[in-house]
């Protein structure tokens, strides 16, 4: 509002060209997603939103980003592709439930580097022994810690 109620308006602007003027003005504080930014098949696809993130200075595919999971996550398998010791993890008696309902206990936690975009993150990440289709699951602490967007309608993630 203060920048509204300083701009300089010229007499002869129209209605329609002041409101766009001013769209553009809130729409630098809000983060918004527009149709060209879908991907080629449009609102047909049902993809899961999987990026590429910098992980302990090696790039990782297939880390999904899921706004219904109450944990972030990342699969043994992956630390050990990644060289990351176990030594790393720290105990706790942490466990959860799978879609099939069935209980897993967790190795621990470890906190990984991760830089996604040009934003850096220190995550912290469940370490759980199970095959999954995925290297790493950043749920819904990640999200709201990053303060992070992610639409998979546009497959992208927005600061």
């Amino acid at each position: 509002m203060k920048i509204l109620n300083e701009a300089h308006v010229p007499d002869n602007i129209t209605v329609n060209q002041l409101e766009k003027i001013a769209s553009r003005i809130f729409e630098a504080n809000r983060t918004t997603f527009a149709d060209n930014e879908l991907p080629i098949e449009g609102t047909e696809h049902n993809r899961a939103l999987c990026i590429t993130v910098k992980c302990e200075n090696y790039f990782v595919t297939r880390v999904l980003v899921d706004n219904v999971s109450s944990a972030n996550i990342c699969p043994l398998s992956t630390l050990q592709k990644l060289k990351i010791g176990t030594e790393r993890i720290h105990m706790n008696g942490v466990g959860g439930r799978g879609f099939d309902g069935k209980g897993k206990g967790s190795a621990g936690n470890i906190t990984l580097e991760l830089v996604i975009g040009p934003v850096g993150f220190s995550v912290e990440l469940q370490v759980l022994d199970v095959v999954a289709l995925y290297n790493l699951l950043l749920g819904r602490p990640w999200i709201h810690a990053a303060k992070a967007v992610p639409s998979s309608l546009h497959q992208v993630v927005k600061f």
